[in-house]
C-alpha cells in the first residue's frame, strides 16, 4: 500500500511539474520550443539548439534586441545567420523565435529615404511611418502573370539608348572591372528618369560607406531623391544582412509595381553579394563547389531577378526593371558568377577599362554589349536615325585596329574612319549628365549626315551642345512628337540636319 501511495505522490508531482510549466508559458506568451540557447558563436553565424519548431529564413531575437535569420534547419541545431553585430554574443545566452519570416515595412513612406534590409532609418529622418509590411522573399510572379516588354526605359545615354537599349520590366546587366563606371552609368539611369513616371531604389550591397554615401549625395544634388530610396548593407555589415539585403529591396520595388507603378532597381553588385553567401556558407559548413561557391549560388541570383518582370493589365500593369551590376577581374567574363549572371539577364552593357584609360566615357564596349529584349522597345525614331549605326560602329573600330599596321588607305577607308572617330565623339558623355530623347536624335542625324564631318574631333563636343539648344528651340513640335514615341520621315530627318547645320556653322 506504501509503494501505491509512493507512485500516486509521484504522478501528482509529475502532473503539478507539467501544469507549472504550461502556466509559464501561458504568462510569458512562449511555448516552450520558442526558446533555445547558443550553442556556438561564429564570425556572422551561430548555431543554437533547442528550437525545434523553427521555420527556415524565421527571424530569431537575441539579446540586446540584435536579429538572426534560421538559415539552415536541423532536429537538433539551427544555424543562424545574424543580421545585427555578433561580437557579444557568447555559447549559453537564450534565443527567442520572432514566429514571423523576416519582412520590410513598403510604402511612399520610403521614398528619399535611406534604410537597411530591416526598414531601419539610416538618415537620421526619423522612423519609418508605413505600417504595412511585406516578407523579403517572395515567389516570382507566374509567366501568366507577365505580360511582354514593350515600353522603352531611357537611359539618357546616347551609346545606351540608341545601341543597347533597355525596356521596362528588363533585367540589363552591367558588368566591368572595378573603376570602370558601372555606378554612374547606374546612377546616370536614375537621374534620367527626373519629371518622369519610375520610382528608382538603389541597393547598394558590400560596398564601402564612403562609397555608398558618394552615390546618395549625388542623388540628393540631382534632386533624385524624391522619387527614390536607398537601400544599403556596407562591406562592415555583418554577411547575412549583405545577403538579404537585395531581396529586401526586390520586395519594395514589387509593392510599387503591384500598384501599377514603373520601378527601376540598381543592384550594386551582385559580385559582394555572392562573396557574402559564400561567407556565409562556409562557416555554416555547407559543402563548397566551384571557387568555394556552394552549389545553390545560381539559384540566389536566379530567384532574385526573376522577381523583375511587366504585370498583366488586370494585376496593375506595373513593371520593374533591374540593373544588376557584376564586377569583373583583369576582364574575364568568363568567370564563374559572370557567367551565372549573363545567363540569368537579358543582356549585359559590358564596360572596357582600355576604354575608360583613352578617356572614352561611358566606356561601353558596343561590340561585346547586347540588349536582347530592349531593341523591341525603342522608340521609332532611334530605329529611323540608329538602325544600322551598332553594325557600322564595330565595323570601324574593327578598321580602326586593323589601320594602325598599314601606311596607306584608300580613300573610302579613310572616311569611314573619319566618320567612326567623329561617331565616337558623338557617344561621349560626361558623367550625370542625361540627355533627352529629342537632343539624342538630333545629335546622331548630325553626324550620320554628315554635318560633323568638317570639325576636328576637339570641336564635336561644343558643336553637340549648339545643336541640342538650337533644335529645342526651333523644332519644339517635333522634338514632342519624338518624346511621345512618333515616327520621323526623310523630310523630319532632313529637317533636323538643317537645324544642326546651322547651328554648327554659327558657332564662334
Amino acid at each position: 500500500m506504501t509503494a501505491e501511495a509512493d507512485e500516486l505522490k509521484r504522478a501528482l508531482h509529475r502532473t503539478f511539474d507539467v501544469m507549472g510549466e504550461a502556466l509559464k508559458s501561458h504568462q510569458t506568451g512562449l511555448d516552450i520550443q520558442d526558446v533555445g540557447t547558443i550553442q556556438f558563436v561564429g564570425p556572422g553565424v551561430v548555431r543554437v539548439g533547442g528550437l525545434r519548431g523553427v521555420r527556415s529564413r524565421e527571424l530569431l531575437r537575441f539579446p540586446g534586441e540584435r536579429l538572426g535569420m534560421a538559415f539552415d534547419v536541423g532536429p537538433d541545431i539551427t544555424g543562424v545567420v545574424m543580421l545585427d553585430d555578433s561580437r557579444d554574443l557568447e555559447a549559453g545566452c537564450e534565443v527567442r523565435r520572432a514566429d514571423k519570416v523576416l519582412d520590410i515595412a513598403v510604402g511612399d513612406d520610403l521614398l528619399g529615404r535611406v534604410i537597411d534590409a530591416l526598414g531601419r532609418p539610416l538618415d537620421n529622418l526619423g522612423p519609418i511611418q508605413s505600417i504595412r509590411r511585406l516578407p523579403v522573399e517572395r515567389p516570382a510572379h507566374p509567366i501568366m502573370d507577365r505580360l511582354p516588354v514593350t515600353v522603352p526605359l531611357q537611359t539618357g545615354l546616347k551609346v545606351v539608348d540608341a545601341l543597347i537599349p533597355i525596356g521596362r520590366g528588363q533585367r540589363e546587366l552591367i558588368i566591368g572591372d572595378r573603376q570602370t563606371g558601372k555606378t554612374a552609368i547606374a546612377v546616370d539611369a536614375i537621374i534620367n528618369q527626373k519629371d518622369g513616371d519610375v520610382i528608382c531604389i538603389y541597393c547598394a550591397v558590400g560596398k564601402k560607406a564612403s562609397a555608398a554615401a558618394k552615390v546618395i549625395a549625388d542623388l540628393h544634388e540631382a534632386g533624385a531623391m524624391v522619387y527614390s530610396m536607398v537601400m544599403v548593407a556596407t562591406e562592415a555589415d555583418p554577411p547575412g544582412l549583405q545577403f538579404v539585403t537585395p531581396y529586401a529591396a526586390m520586395t519594395v520595388g514589387e509593392y510599387f509595381m503591384e500598384q501599377g507603378r514603373d520601378v527601376l532597381v540598381v543592384l550594386d553588385d551582385l559580385t559582394r553579394h555572392a562573396r557574402a553567401y559564400r561567407e556565409m556558407s562556409l562557416l555554416l559548413r555547407r559543402p563548397p563547389g566551384r571557387e568555394a561557391f556552394p552549389g545553390d549560388i545560381f539559384y540566389i541570383h536566379s530567384r532574385l531577378l526573376e522577381r523583375s518582370t511587366h504585370l498583366r493589365e488586370e494585376l496593375g500593369g506595373g513593371s520593374m526593371s533591374a540593373l544588376p551590376i557584376v564586377e569583373t577581374e583583369a576582364q574575364n567574363i568568363s568567370a564563374y558568377i559572370p557567367t551565372n549572371l549573363i545567363s540569368i539577364t537579358d543582356g549585359q552593357i559590358y564596360l572596357s577599362p582600355d576604354l575608360f584609360q583613352r578617356g572614352i566615357l561611358p566606356a561601353v564596349d558596343v561590340g561585346k554589349s547586347v540588349s536582347r529584349v530592349g531593341g523591341k522597345t525603342q522608340l521609332k525614331a532611334y530605329r529611323s536615325v540608329a538602325g544600322d549605326l551598332r553594325l557600322s560602329y564595330s565595323q570601324f573600330e574593327e578598321l580602326e585596329a586593323f589601320a594602325r599596321f598599314g601606311t596607306q588607305l584608300d580613300e573610302d577607308t579613310r572616311k569611314t574612319l573619319e566618320r567612326g572617330r567623329r561617331v565616337r565623339e558623338v557617344l561621349k558623355q560626361p558623367q550625370y549628365a542625361p540627355m533627352r530623347v529629342a537632343e539624342q536624335i538630333a545629335v546622331l542625324v548630325a553626324v550620320n549626315e554628315g554635318v560633323l564631318d568638317p570639325l576636328p574631333p576637339g570641336e564635336i563636343a561644343r558643336a553637340q551642345h549648339r545643336i541640342r539648344e538650337a533644335v529645342t528651340e526651333e523644332e519644339g513640335e517635333l522634338c514632342r512628337w519624338i518624346e511621345q514615341g512618333g515616327e520621323i520621315s526623310r523630310d523630319e530627318i532632313q529637317a533636323l540636319a538643317r537645324v544642326a547645320t546651322n547651328a554648327v556653322f554659327s558657332l564662334p
